[in-house]
């Protein structure tokens, strides 16, 4: 018990260091953090199916640009996001400000156990609706938590 809670401390030492790098969080409505939440939770359930076409369509314009297909972008996440392709266990923190776009940070357990920080910079669209714009991966110490 102590340990945990020692490492939990680290964690939020962590966390509250990242915040300050990035930037007070996001004045963002209430309404729009659940839609941003509801993205990531929908792109999670995809790679949980292996619904490459789901998946591939919470992605910004910007991404879906980069990777071109469905499939190439499915074939990415496998090789290269496995803690975000089958997590263990997702837990939602704040939305924080990164590169001055609303960032939703995300401590994730991989397959592996490791927790990994998952930053998912969020970009509006014209009909006000929320896209995945990227996913930054950040270890998080095994003793911290």
């Amino acid at each position: 018990m102590r340990k945990a809670l020692c490492g939990l401390i680290v964690v939020l030492w962590t966390l509250s260091a990242w915040a300050e790098e990035s930037g007070p969080p996001m004045d963002v409505s209430k309404a729009d953090r659940q839609a941003i939440r509801t993205v990531i939770e929908s792109q999670l359930a995809a790679f949980q199916r292996d619904d490459e076409a789901a998946a591939f369509a919470h992605a910004s314009p910007s991404i879906q640009g980069k990777f071109r297909t469905p499939e190439i972008f499915m074939d990415m996440v496998r090789r290269d996001y496995q803690p975000v392709y089958r997590p263990r266990g997702v837990r939602f923190l704040e939305l924080t400000r990164f590169r001055g776009q609303p960032t939703q940070r995300v401590l994730v357990i991989g397959p592996d156990g490791v927790p990994m920080m998952a930053l998912y910079p969020m970009e509006r669209q014209g009909d006000g609706s929320w896209k995945i714009d990227g996913c930054i991966l950040i270890p998080v110490e095994a003793r911290a938590l």
